[in-house]
């Protein structure tokens, strides 16, 4: 078993990783836990837990800019935020239960490391893209500062977005600094039941091209819309297609009229308020309709019922063909739902095998999108290419930006691409 290295501030960081470049060997890099089992198994020697770096910094809710250390709780991130009427705008999703832990034990690093973003992305954009500042550790070991406190701080190469996504294969960050938006004074969301996957697409696409600033829009098929915790999305026993408006209260209202209106020659038309309209997203945003039965807690190394789940980005109007061509070739039964208006897709299928890799990869290819692996066990992880393998102009520079930042391959060793 690796031995566990876990330094109680910056200082104890710079010094584990310069040791470990030194001596040449491999840290596994972990905050909670909680995503361990998202990428490819990493093999290291040791475990460098930054989970005792926790607590906020700084938080000026006039400027609407916080930093934190990595080791903080997103719980922790989002309840501070709440009591001043602030939230996260990318809305990040709690994905530990989607891997058998425990909800909530993630951490902010952790969400920024991976680049987590939630329904509201279609209008708010990316985690990387409210990243503005970071202390980090390279795997040279060396401690570098990048970004600032505010968006014109950012001069020259913006390593923020670099950072963000590179599952902490570059880097140990140290500390964060990112944006918070106001939290909306209502929330509103209209539901249609009863269209197929392609005619939702055309109903979010309508949706999201209106004026009425939607800032979310998701599909779930009748199987999948059963399983939610929403009593009348659950009862009704048909195939939900939802979009959101949001903001001060005479605004909410009124956009969401203008969207039963629009929408409302598609099918049976309804609200959503309050708490079952938040239970609702907050569903989509952790794919809850693929969080196995018994998965509240539990080890984060498997997955809940040994089905694989993907990640697919398409084109929206693409979305419902490709799990279609899937669906036809698959042979045990496909499940899928759509966020980002289509463009989104998350995908269930038999866990044997290749877990669907080749099946997959090829349908998106036709699309033009890419494809994750976010579930599987681990063996099929170190099988097949978890994330989409980067043409060979990527590839390239792929590997020279992991030898700019960590050659001795210190940080997360093959967390990513076998080699890299």
């Amino acid at each position: 078993m690796a031995d566990v290295l876990k330094p109680a501030d910056a200082a104890q960081v710079l010094d584990a990783v310069a040791w470990a470049a030194a001596e040449e060997s491999s840290l596994e890099v972990i905050g909670g836990g909680s995503k361990r089992a998202f990428g490819r198994t990493v093999q290291a020697a040791h475990r460098l837990d930054v989970s005792g770096l926790g607590g906020i910094e700084m938080y000026e809710k006039s400027e609407l800019v916080m930093s934190a250390r990595p080791g903080t709780p997103l719980a922790e991130v989002e309840a501070a935020l709440a009591a001043e009427g602030q939230q996260l705008g990318f809305e990040p999703p709690d994905l530990g239960p989607l891997f058998g832990a425990t909800r909530g034990v993630g951490t902010i690093g952790g969400v920024f490391a991976c680049n987590l973003s939630g329904p509201r992305r279609v209008k708010a954009g990316a985690a990387r893209d409210h990243f503005l500042g970071v202390h980090a550790v390279t795997g040279r070991g060396e401690a570098i500062k990048a970004g600032g406190r505010v968006v014109k701080n950012v001069t020259g190469y913006d390593l923020c977005k670099l950072f963000a996504g590179a599952y902490g294969t570059l880097v140990v960050m140290t500390e964060l600094t990112f944006k918070v938006v106001p939290a909306p004074e209502k929330v509103r969301t209209v539901l249609v039941f009863g269209l197929d996957d392609a005619g939702a697409a055309r109903a979010m696409s309508a949706a999201l091209r209106s004026p009425h600033e939607v800032s979310a829009a998701a599909h779930l098929p009748a199987k999948l819309a059963a399983r939610s915790g929403v009593v009348r999305v659950a009862g009704a026993r048909a195939a939900v297609t939802a979009v959101r408006a949001e903001g001060p209260a005479p605004s909410a209202e009124h956009r969401c009229q203008a969207l039963r209106e629009l929408m409302g020659d598609l099918g049976e038309v309804e609200e959503l308020h309050g708490r079952d309209s938040a239970v609702w997203w907050r569903e989509v945003r952790d794919v809850a309709p693929f969080v196995g039965p018994g998965s509240a807690g539990g080890s984060a190394e498997a997955s809940a019922d040994g089905r694989a789940v993907w990640r697919l980005s398409v084109p929206p109007a693409a979305g419902a063909e490709v799990v279609a061509r899937v669906a036809a070739v698959a042979e045990a039964e496909a499940e899928a739902y759509y966020d980002w208006g289509g463009g989104l897709v998350w995908l269930s299928l038999a866990g044997d095998g290749d877990g669907g890799a080749a099946l997959v990869r090829a349908a998106v290819a036709e699309a033009s999108g890419h494809a994750t692996l976010v579930r599987a066990e681990a063996g099929l992880r170190g099988a097949v290419e978890v994330f989409q393998p980067p043409s060979g102009p990527l590839a390239a520079l792929t590997r020279r930006v992991k030898e700019s930042f960590d050659p001795r391959r210190v940080l997360n060793p093959g967390r990513m691409y076998a080699g890299v």
